[in-house]
């Protein structure tokens, strides 16, 4: 890739699994009565059509990983269990109450924190407890993210028995001095385990998430985990940039200096040998970070465009709306965002009490929807059409007049009613939403509150 093109366009920009991003959401919040309206409003759209997404928040950790920028807390007591179990049912007896009807769920996510720092005993609580006031969509996809150091088989039996067939596990990078920095010592053998035996036991898709950029990372370094993960071929791999943000994340990304980061020109060069042989094992790039065997449901959606981008990240499947549970849990009824308070004691305070535990959220507006479809639509399938009168907004000739030293550079190209991005500007795509991006554009932000985009 053309290193000047990476100086000039390497800037902090957001990643856009949401428009507006969270830091754009109204100052105000979201009055809790637009949050429960449009909820509603989009369940009784969509439930029967194609049902609702969840997203369960589970976020104890019994250590700190230095790469990581998910809300967590970390502790070794595991009798903080059933108290979470509890509040996270509770929550979502509130949304079943406000349907009225019987939720159908089309994908459950378990995130976290480490969804399997809880037993298997009481991940069966949780997700029991969940569908027996639910029915499961006829192509319900459940996933969850596994720990290698602690997933049991016993872990993937018991949500294999509950209906999840697809795992991802958090492999990072294999080098012992990289993990001995990120506070992940995870040896090639536990990895091994836990995809073997979630083979064996039935799931249909695997994946493995890699993380490029990190301190001390090499070229071999990143090289030797993509060829490790091969011998084991996931269904999916996806393949993020690390994300430095320790004026956002604090402490844990302290552990280490800048210096020892890979400077910018290459990280970029990790990527792009690192995408070569990714691809060169018969992997195909999908999106933006994700790359997947053509057997798997996220090429197939790809093939079909219908790849969605959520919190959750890419999907093969497009919920309406997606209900978050859990502390720090973003739900989504496509026409406002809401979440979750982020301490574990006062969201389960406020649930004990009968309340929404939610804290901020964003009501969009007519524009904001607008814009919304066009930063999907390239996200996911690096295009987007302007042609219907409703794809238009007043701001869009100013959007693409920010574009045109972009098309000067090749890495896009605008049409009369639409654009395109061609494969070799992909690693661009989120500087092409930014002109979008009508609320950064007019804030401006004086920091950095985003990560680099390239």
């Amino acid at each position: 890739m053309n290193n000047l093109l990476i100086r000039k366009y390497n800037i902090p920009g957001p990643r856009y699994t949401s428009y507006p991003t969270v830091p754009f959401w109204n100052k105000e919040g979201i009055a809790q009565h637009d949050w429960l309206r449009t909820a509603k409003q989009s369940f009784d759209e969509s439930n029967e059509a194609e049902g609702i997404s969840l997203y369960i928040h589970l976020p104890f950790c019994e250590s700190l990983c230095t790469f990581c920028a998910c809300h967590k807390r970390i502790t070794k007591r595991h009798e903080v269990e059933n108290p979470y179990i509890e509040a996270v049912l509770k929550e979502w007896q509130l949304y079943v109450d406000l349907f009225e009807e019987t939720p159908i769920i089309r994908e459950i996510h378990l995130g976290g924190g480490t969804p399997t720092f809880f037993s298997a005993f009481n991940l069966n609580r949780l997700i029991s407890g969940v569908l027996s006031v639910s029915k499961k969509h006829e192509k319900h996809e459940f996933s969850f993210e596994g720990h290698p150091n602690n997933t049991s088989k016993v872990h993937l039996q018991t949500l294999f028995d509950l209906g999840f067939t697809r795992v991802s596990f958090g492999v990072q990078d294999y080098n012992e001095k990289v993990q001995k920095a990120i506070h992940r010592m995870q040896p090639f053998e536990n990895v091994k385990n836990v995809t073997e035996w979630a083979r064996e036991i039935g799931y249909t898709s695997i994946s493995h998430d890699l993380v490029f950029g990190l301190p001390f990372q090499t070229l071999e370094d990143v090289l030797f985990t993509i060829e490790k993960s091969n011998e084991l071929r996931p269904d999916r791999i996806a393949f993020y940039s690390y994300a430095h943000v320790p004026w956002v994340k604090g402490v844990g990304q302290r552990g280490y200096d800048e210096k020892d980061l890979p400077a910018d020109e290459v990280k970029r060069s990790l990527y792009e040998t690192g995408k070569q042989l990714l691809e060169d094992c018969g992997y195909v790039e999908i999106g933006m970070d994700h790359f997947a065997l053509k057997t798997d449901s996220l090429y197939l959606s790809t093939v079909s465009k219908k790849l969605h981008r959520n919190f959750m990240g890419y999907s093969a499947n497009k919920t309406q709306l997606m209900v978050g549970l859990g502390m720090s849990s973003i739900a989504d009824s496509w026409y406002s965002f809401a979440q979750n308070v982020k301490t574990v004691k006062e969201y389960q305070d406020l649930v004990g009490k009968g309340e929404f535990p939610v804290f901020k959220g964003h009501l969009l507006s007519p524009e904001d929807l607008i814009i919304r479809k066009h930063i999907l639509n390239i996200m996911c399938h690096f295009e987007t059409s302007w042609e219907a009168i409703e794809m238009q907004f007043p701001e869009l000739q100013t959007a693409l007049s920010r574009l045109e030293e972009m098309e000067k550079d090749g890495l896009l190209e605008i049409h009369e009613n639409g654009l395109s991005v061609p494969e070799k500007a992909r690693p661009f795509v989120r500087n092409i939403c930014m002109a979008f991006d009508l609320l950064l554009q007019k804030n401006k932000p004086q920091t950095n509150l985003f990560s680099k985009t390239v």
